[in-house]
């Protein structure tokens, strides 16, 4: 009997040992995911402008999301929301392509050139005739 509790003993004493081994390793995993996530997130900044300089009210947005930033009188912007890696900046501005940029590992600052976008009108205005109404005067 004796012999039977030593052993009880010892498979306690190793069931103990690697339930605290086990439990240490996850917690070491969990710490370790949580700063590498916090060190990816970043504030992004930048400049849009077009051929004749800075694009002050350009709208850049989070693709899919309804964050986003205006840029200032000097074409420049800061993003609200921290950033990681694989996001994606949708640039737009009335009269210009709307670009997308993707933020990498080395993305912290932003120089965009927004290009006119060319829109024809379907039809002609007609200024020279004048406006009649189409009510019967009775």
């Amino acid at each position: 009997m004796n012999t039977q509790t030593l052993t009880q003993e010892n498979t306690i004493k190793t069931f103990s040992f690697l339930m605290i081994f086990m439990m240490s390793l996850f917690s070491v995993n969990i710490t370790f995911g949580q700063t590498t996530q916090a060190t990816q997130q970043r504030t992004i900044k930048g400049l849009v402008s077009n051929e004749d300089g800075p694009l002050p009210g350009a709208n850049i947005t989070l693709d899919g999301t309804r964050v986003g930033a205006i840029t200032d009188d000097d074409g420049k912007f800061t993003f609200p929301k921290q950033l990681k890696t694989g996001d994606v900046l949708v640039f737009s501005y009335l009269g210009y392509v709307s670009q997308k940029v993707s933020i990498t590992d080395k993305t912290s600052f932003i120089t965009l050139e927004l290009t006119p976008d060319m829109v024809e009108m379907i039809g002609a205005v007609d200024a020279n005739k004048p406006y009649k109404s189409k009510r019967k005067n009775n």
